[in-house]
């Protein structure tokens, strides 16, 4: 789920940064910049776990600052395709169920990716599996909050950078731009369609 990353920067250090030491300021500034945020087809970044080299630094002409370039390693959320992962069911809609880490809330299980017979309760807003037994189909939903075992089958990375709009498409592309800002950076992809994955109280409870 989490791997570490070998990473390679340029990390400017402002003058009334000085005082400190170097390793702890860059430290500081690596993490501002990457914690939290996602590095297209690396993954999430979660925090810095060691500097490895630190090359000479410079003061550029026009600004006081120090530039250093900077080998490190970071630590990276990015599951593995098939891995197992549990998590805790956000919400659900006609595009699917959507799962949440705590950390990470970009996972949707697509309807097709579900335990089969499964319907969409419009009533519940909610997923059931129709579990077929010996004495008849039993509707087992797939509530807010509950506990939720997935594999991963694919990934989704979306290159979020800002573009500037050209003159001709900025009055007419707005709705496109809106819908482009709310794509999600970084999204897995899910499957419960096995026996054993699915809410964990499906398997654990007599």
């Amino acid at each position: 789920m989490f791997v570490l990353v070998e990473m390679t920067d340029t990390v400017r250090i402002p003058p009334w940064q000085f005082e400190r030491k170097l390793n702890e300021s860059i430290a500081e500034e690596l993490n501002k910049k990457l914690a939290n945020k996602v590095v297209y087809n690396v993954g999430l970044c979660i925090c810095l776990y060691d500097i490895t080299k630190l090359e000479d630094s410079y003061i550029f002409p026009g600004d006081g600052a120090s530039h250093t370039k900077v080998h490190f390693r970071y630590v990276v959320f990015h599951p593995f395709l098939d891995e197992i992962l549990i998590g805790q069911i956000k919400s659900c809609s006609q595009d699917g169920v959507h799962v949440s880490l705590g950390f990470f809330d970009d996972i949707v299980i697509p309807p097709e990716s579900l335990q089969q017979p499964a319907k969409f309760d419009e009533a519940e807003q909610v997923w059931v599996w129709e579990y077929e037994t010996e004495e008849g189909a039993h509707d087992l939903y797939m509530d807010i909050g509950e506990e939720i075992r997935f594999r991963v089958v694919d990934e989704t990375f979306v290159d979020t950078s800002p573009t500037g709009p050209s003159s001709a498409e900025a009055s007419t592309s707005n709705a496109t731009e809106e819908v482009q800002k709310k794509e999600a950076p970084y999204t897995l992809v899910g499957s419960i369609s096995e026996p054993g994955l699915g809410l964990l109280s499906w398997w654990t409870n007599s």
